[in-house]
């Protein structure tokens, strides 16, 4: 009894916020542009209590913004939610039935400068409460819908933030274009105007608008 105690306690000092009080290691050049969460159509999966798109709409987007807004590197992308399901625990039966709420996504990260998605196919989570003193007998019993609410959000935006780190080629600094193009030579020999070096705009891989590569190195 007294192991399970300690470990209760020991659980409950942990967060899914607690690394933001540390200091912000960068994510490449990332900067946080828009977050976008759609949850409209989210299935509620029974037993749960209920809880409306624009709830997890403005839940899922502070969490984010609380860790993402905290990077500022030199590169823009924007961050895409989609709400797939989500069960939130209901008062049990203590030991015996002790349900954990669930949160299922879908995440897709968009590339500013590119006008379009990194990964191809939506990134799915399925996101759990964390263990702690209050989720041991069933968060049911111990926590609100808004504070259970609140947990998947930001359990959800640390393993978002995992996932980034793992891909570290998607936000690598990209090479800037000289500002000037050098002068025209002289004398014997000199080439025409076709010697100098091709335009941003005549090589592949280029956004015309801005003249930055906009294929992440890998």
């Amino acid at each position: 009894m007294r192991a399970w105690l300690a470990a209760t306690v020991l659980l409950a000092g942990c967060s899914a916020v607690a690394d933001l009080q540390e200091p912000v290691e960068p994510i490449g050049a990332f900067s946080l542009g828009h977050t976008v969460v759609v949850a409209e159509g989210a299935q509620k999966v029974p037993p749960s209590r209920e809880a409306s798109a624009e709830e997890w709409q403005s839940v899922l987007e502070a969490a984010l913004q609380e860790r993402f807004g905290r990077f500022s590197g030199d590169q823009l992308y924007h961050l895409a939610v989609k709400v797939d399901a989500y069960a939130l625990a209901v008062p049990g039966v203590p030991v015996v039935l002790s349900p954990k709420s669930i949160l299922r996504i879908q995440v897709s990260v968009w590339d500013d400068a590119a006008g379009g998605k990194i990964n191809p196919e939506p990134r799915v989570f399925t996101v759990f409460e964390r263990l702690s003193g209050e989720t041991v007998l069933g968060s049911g019993l111990t926590r609100t819908r808004e504070q259970q609410m609140a947990q998947l959000a930001a359990n959800s935006a640390r393993l978002i933030e995992g996932w980034m780190r793992e891909n570290p080629g998607w936000f690598a600094p990209r090479y800037a274009l000289p500002t000037e193009l050098p002068a025209p030579l002289e004398g014997p020999g000199a080439q025409g105007p076709s010697a100098a070096p091709p335009l941003a705009t005549d090589r592949p891989g280029v956004s015309p608008d801005i003249g930055d590569v906009i294929t992440p190195a890998q």
